[in-house]
């Protein structure tokens, strides 16, 4: 893999596409890594980072859910452990234990679960584990971030004198509070608290009265207050165990990061690893919003994008609930170039945005919208040559930019080169640009690049209909409605339709007929031979389609009925052996019972024992011998055959049944008729035809011309009634 332009990566979009897969990001660190995100230059890591997002992909619909990643970058706190004697802050601490906690839970579950998500697995190999720093960081700061009493022996001792002396404190406090309370001194609230100790609320004009030292006053000033005398010796005490309570903390945390210290690269590979992870997560999450996924990476060089979406037009259509057209495009060594004409606003350009944008993001480790059948191979360079690129800066016209842009693509085009230009050769003179667009085609072609290109350029058609291993295409219209349908059509030229379209938007027919006259009449013609080809190739489309639906039902009823004639020839062969062991056994039978009667007449016993026993001996001749297990199986085989013919047998009965049930209900539900001397009649499922000569009590006498009969009226049904 080579390396792919600034500029065809803004051609495409692709930052676009990064600021997306941004706001997918969890962490701080993942949304700023991700927008530097470039196309990779080999194929193991672009391999790799497609499987690795595949994974992911696969987890957010699976119970085996990866854990979650979230955590706040420790950058800040790296830099400060590779100096040297500085002290990390207790904040600091607990971000670096719930990393080291969060890697920690990752490498056991890839671990777990390798087999679903082995590249994924692989990734969290190559860091070492490590449980000490969590449980360095635990022993000394608790989960609200305050640091343990045990600590240290020191700290423990001095926050135990620290609530021996806040004890004393509040006793001599409770103490004044009673004293001066039975007198007027005291405002109504009584007490206070300023800078975290309790004071008296004394009224201004009583504060030489209450001993002890003031604190501050009310805004009005009517409030002095005071901290009682008593109480003043032991907030001494107190600040003073702070003071030494502090200098013990940072004691503490000096000695915790000094042992930490040399885990800084260690927590650095942690941070990349879950920067990585969340980066991973969101390509997961795009790939998942986009419907994308991992087609198959070929190394045959063959292009085959079925069904691609362009993944911007797809989420804004999703917002707007519109519908997106997704195109289908091949390139292999046999058909390298395609050229795609048609008019504009047919989607010509954003098909070919479609392929270089999908082409650039696979190559970035992104999954893209594509039919799953679709195969995709990598390429060392991409050469784009989109929209309008006049040169402000450099002064040049956009025919001038252009030219200096083909220069580099000459320079750079080889047969491992990907080239996609919209509107080839425009912005000169059209016979003259048109012919250097023709030389410049030529040279792609001989150096065996692929590339598609879009123009409306004669000669450049008629050049890929002569090149073997390039072709037309065209976005297909409706001949009608001159609508675009947005669907590319392989292997034909597309008319631009200019006069069509000029006579759709209410141009004069006089003026559409004068301009037809000043161009060539072959172009003309050319031009309407193409829109009729489209025409034609719509309509065979559609009967193509037709055929293939009826193609396929035909196929479905084939394959059915072929495993119905394999069902019916197994039950005949089931059938054929287990008449053939009947017939056996008949025959069996019959020798039996010629050896029976000559005894029933003769009353011989020797004769009989030795013809039973050569009946028995020719029968067991024709016997091979069989192993305990093949008896087993021979006998399950002749029961279940035996089972199926039953089962066969009651089905046929049972279907009988139910048929002469439904007569019989249909015989009961229909009307009686009234017969009449004179209809014609006939027994029920007979088929000679009589008619009635005499009724009386139920009977009828019918006459059948030969000779008559006596039946029962319910026995009849009417033929034709007497008119």
């Amino acid at each position: 893999m080579g390396n792919i332009l600034k500029k065809t990566l803004q051609d495409l979009e692709f930052p676009t596409v990064l600021q997306q897969l941004s706001v997918r990001c969890n962490t701080e660190l993942g949304k700023t890594r991700i927008l530097d995100i470039q196309p990779l230059s080999n194929v193991n890591e672009i391999t790799t980072a497609l499987r690795q997002t595949s994974e992911y992909l696969s987890s957010m619909v699976s119970e085996n859910r990866i854990p979650n990643h979230s955590f706040d970058p420790i950058t800040s706190d790296i830099k400060l452990l590779r100096i040297e004697n500085t002290t990390l802050e207790i904040a600091g601490f607990k971000r670096i234990a719930t990393i080291c906690e969060t890697v920690g839970a990752h490498k056991k579950f890839f671990k777990k679960f390798k087999e679903y998500y082995p590249f994924l697995f692989s990734a969290s190999e190559k860091i070492e584990s490590n449980t000490e720093i969590p449980k360095q960081i635990d022993a000394v700061i608790d989960r609200f971030g305050e640091v343990r009493d045990k600590a240290s022996d020191a700290l423990f001792d001095i926050r135990r004198q620290m609530n021996q002396v806040k004890g004393k404190i509040g006793q001599s406090f409770a103490s004044a509070l009673n004293t001066y309370s039975g007198s007027d001194y005291l405002d109504d609230i009584r007490e206070s608290v300023v800078e975290n100790r309790r004071v008296l609320a004394v009224k201004a004009m009583y504060r030489r009265k209450v001993k002890g030292s003031v604190m501050g006053t009310s805004k009005t000033g009517s409030i002095v207050y005071i901290e009682p005398e008593a109480t003043l010796k032991y907030s001494r005490q107190l600040n003073n165990l702070e003071f030494d309570e502090k200098e013990e903390i940072q004691r503490i945390l000096n000695e915790l990061t000094a042992r930490i210290r040399p885990f800084a690269p260690l927590l650095s590979d942690y941070q990349e690893f879950l920067t990585h992870i969340d980066i991973t997560a969101a390509k997961a999450k795009y790939a998942s919003d986009t419907n994308a996924l991992l087609p198959e990476i070929n190394m045959e060089q063959r292009l085959y994008l079925r069904e691609a979406y362009h993944p911007l037009l797809f989420l804004s259509n999703k917002l707007k609930r519109e519908k997106t057209y997704p195109q289908t495009i091949e390139l292999h060594p046999e058909n390298r170039i395609i050229v795609i004409s048609g008019p504009n606003a047919g989607g010509k350009s954003i098909t070919l945005k479609t392929i270089g944008l999908l082409q650039v993001m696979l190559q970035s480790g992104l999954l893209i919208p594509v039919h799953e059948r679709s195969s995709v191979c990598l390429f060392g360079k991409i050469l784009t040559d989109i929209g309008d690129n006049q040169s402000i800066e450099n002064h040049l016209s956009t025919y001038s930019y252009r030219l200096k842009n083909m220069n580099g693509f000459l320079r750079k085009c080889d047969a491992d080169t990907l080239f996609l230009i919209d509107e080839f050769g425009t912005g000169s003179d059209p016979e003259l640009g048109g012919a250097l667009a023709e030389a410049f085609l030529e040279v792609f072609y001989e150096r065996q690049a692929y590339g598609v290109i879009t123009t409306h350029y004669a000669n450049l058609k008629a050049l890929a209909d002569e090149l073997p291993h390039a072709a037309n295409a065209n976005m297909l219209f409706d001949g009608k409605t001159l609508e675009p349908t947005f669907q590319l059509v392989l292997g034909e030229a597309g008319s631009s339709f200019t006069f069509e379209v000029a006579q759709k938007n209410g141009i004069p027919y006089s003026l559409i007929n004068r301009a037809k006259k000043k161009i060539e009449r072959g172009k003309v013609r050319f031009d309407a031979t193409i829109a009729k080809l489209q025409k034609e190739r719509s309509k065979m489309a559609k009967t193509g389609s037709r055929l293939q639906e009826e193609e396929s039902k035909a196929r479905e009823e084939a394959a059915r009925l072929e495993k119905l004639n394999a069902k019916i020839k197994s039950k005949l062969e089931n059938y054929q052996e287990l008449y053939d062991h009947d017939q056996r056994m008949v025959h069996l039978g019959n020798k039996v019972d010629k050896v029976a009667n000559r005894y029933f007449k003769d009353r011989k016993k020797r004769p009989l024992v030795s013809e039973l026993l050569r009946i028995v001996e020719t029968e067991n001749s024709k016997r091979k011998k069989k192993t305990a297990k093949q008896e087993q199986v021979e006998r399950t085989k002749k029961a279940e055959v035996v089972q199926e013919v039953q089962k066969e047998v009651k089905a046929i009965r049972h279907k009988k049944k139910v048929e002469k049930n439904k007569a019989v209900l249909k015989e009961k539900s229909r009307p009686k008729p009234i017969f009449k001397i004179g209809d014609r009649v006939r027994i029920h499922d007979g088929k000679a035809v009589g008619s009635i000569d005499k009724l009386e009590k139920g009977k009828a006498v019918v006459n059948y011309g030969m000779f008559t009969t006596n039946v029962g009226v319910d026995q009849l049904e009417l033929v034709e009634s007497k008119k």
